[in-house]
């Protein structure tokens, strides 16, 4: 008999590579995508779940009757829950609320227990999804925390199995593998085995408005992470399981565009994927469309399916209704808006100056923000209400610039959209550019960006 499997984990893995023919028209690269929604639980995490389970069997971590709690987006509870019913665990999944009723659904359909937790919340608040399941760990006699944000056996899995599996399937002729980032583990087991093969290949990352993963890869500072709509990637704290060392490029996307290119996938190429493909999609493109060229090979991984996502994403009402079917008004690149503002000289303060010398700075160049740079390096943005605070505790000429050094700010480069810089000043005062090597090149604020489209209306820019 030929595949023929003793139980449904025996069929994780082995997904095919897929051309994009008509999202990539114009490209002159050839693009292909990993299709992990052909995974038996619907995703690219049945993959983690299975490893982490049999390797903490392996180690006498898991006893018999023992519970399963893990704090997941889904995609993973779902691999756990599918792994629970045919070992005979039980299980606990902790989601926050944005996630889709499909996925809480899903994972009930298992058997398992599923708490819901708010999603605006610090990852340290004890109502995150993290801080609870924790506690659950806590609370509940013979369990098993997956812990997949910390859980070293999350890339391995990738490492050992997901990235041989593509680079056989494509005989090592790749340029670049794109992937959404949520906890890391895909985007650094994958890229590790790939550089060990080919140093060359560029392994790129998308991240989606509001995750901190752009910023930190592009200035090595956390700045304020805020809520988004994207289900399954990008994050608000650092886990141990996302190495940086791997990654070459980390591409941003927002909402709009994620969920717009996920319906072009199912319609367009007959992909029944989610809204984290949508956003690999969006991210490899713009990456593509930087660095395009005849012969080029690229792979996009897309992690899930359509059917958790058809009361939201596939759902023209609640499209409609966030604003998510309205057409994106085209207002050029962020050096578009650079190139037709009076030109000017980016004034930035370094660390060790005294707030007595940057508040000189500021009233001489008429400024009420700059960068903070240390040696070509961005350390965050001063700002003068922040300075004027420090002005009233007392005593500022002993005080660094470096000790009121603020995190509330987002990082741009060249190509980023004015529909994406406009959903960043929804949150962030201001934007600063990253030129070559991530050095400071610009600081936009809000004003800047309403004088743009002002003068893109009046078609004066």
């Amino acid at each position: 008999m030929h595949k023929v499997y003793d139980n449904i984990l025996e069929t994780v893995g082995d997904t095919p590579l897929v051309k994009l023919n008509r999202v990539t028209r114009g490209l002159q690269c050839t693009v292909y995508a990993k299709v992990e929604f052909m995974n038996p639980a619907g995703s690219v995490k049945d993959r983690i779940a299975i490893h982490i389970i049999e390797e903490a069997e392996r180690r006498g971590e898991i006893q018999p009757g023992a519970t399963i709690i893990e704090g997941t987006s889904g995609n993973t509870g779902a691999g756990l829950a599918m792994v629970a019913a045919l070992k005979g665990y039980k299980a606990i999944f902790v989601l926050p609320d944005k996630q889709s009723e499909e996925k809480r659904a899903a994972l009930r359909a298992w058997g398992a227990r599923v708490v819901v937790t708010p999603t605006n919340v610090e990852p340290e608040d004890p109502r995150s999804y993290y801080s609870v399941a924790k506690r659950l760990v806590e609370e509940t006699p013979n369990s098993f925390y997956a812990n997949q944000y910390y859980n070293p056996d999350n890339p391995a899995t990738h490492y050992k199995f997901t990235a041989p599996e593509l680079y056989s399937q494509i005989d090592g002729k790749l340029d670049v593998f794109i992937g959404g980032m949520g906890t890391g583990g895909t985007i650094t087991g994958v890229g590790k085995y790939l550089k060990e093969k080919n140093p060359n290949i560029k392994i790129v990352g998308v991240d989606p408005v509001g995750s901190l993963y752009y910023d930190y890869f592009h200035t090595g500072q956390l700045t304020e992470p805020h809520t988004y709509v994207l289900e399954g990637i990008g994050e608000d704290f650092l886990p141990s399981t996302m190495d940086f060392q791997y990654v070459d490029d980390v591409i941003r996307v927002n909402d709009r565009e994620c969920f717009q290119m996920t319906r072009r996938l199912v319609r367009e190429e007959g992909l029944y994927i989610g809204g984290s493909c949508g956003a690999a999609v969006a991210g490899a493109l713009k990456y593509l469309k930087r660095h395009d060229r005849p012969g080029l090979t690229a792979v996009v991984l897309l992690p899930d399916s359509s059917s958790k996502y058809l009361s939201k994403i596939f759902n023209d009402g609640w499209m409609r209704e966030n604003g998510f079917l309205d057409p994106e008004t085209r207002f050029g690149t962020v050096s578009d808006l650079i190139s037709g503002r009076s030109e000017r000289t980016l004034i930035t303060i370094e660390p060790s100056a005294r707030v007595t010398e940057a508040v000189g700075v500021l009233k001489l160049h008429g400024i009420s923000q700059m960068p903070v740079v240390d040696d070509g390096k961005l350390l965050g943005v001063l700002f003068e209400k922040r300075v004027l605070e420090k002005a009233l505790e007392g005593g500022p000429a002993s005080s660094a610039v470096g000790d009121i050094v603020d995190a509330s700010y987002c990082t741009v480069d060249g190509d980023t959209e004015i529909g994406v810089l406009a959903e960043l000043f929804r949150r962030f005062k201001v934007a600063v550019v990253l030129g070559e090597h991530s050095k400071p090149t610009d600081i936009i604020t809000r004003i800047d960006l309403i004088d743009y489209i002002s003068r893109s209306t009046n078609g004066t820019a």
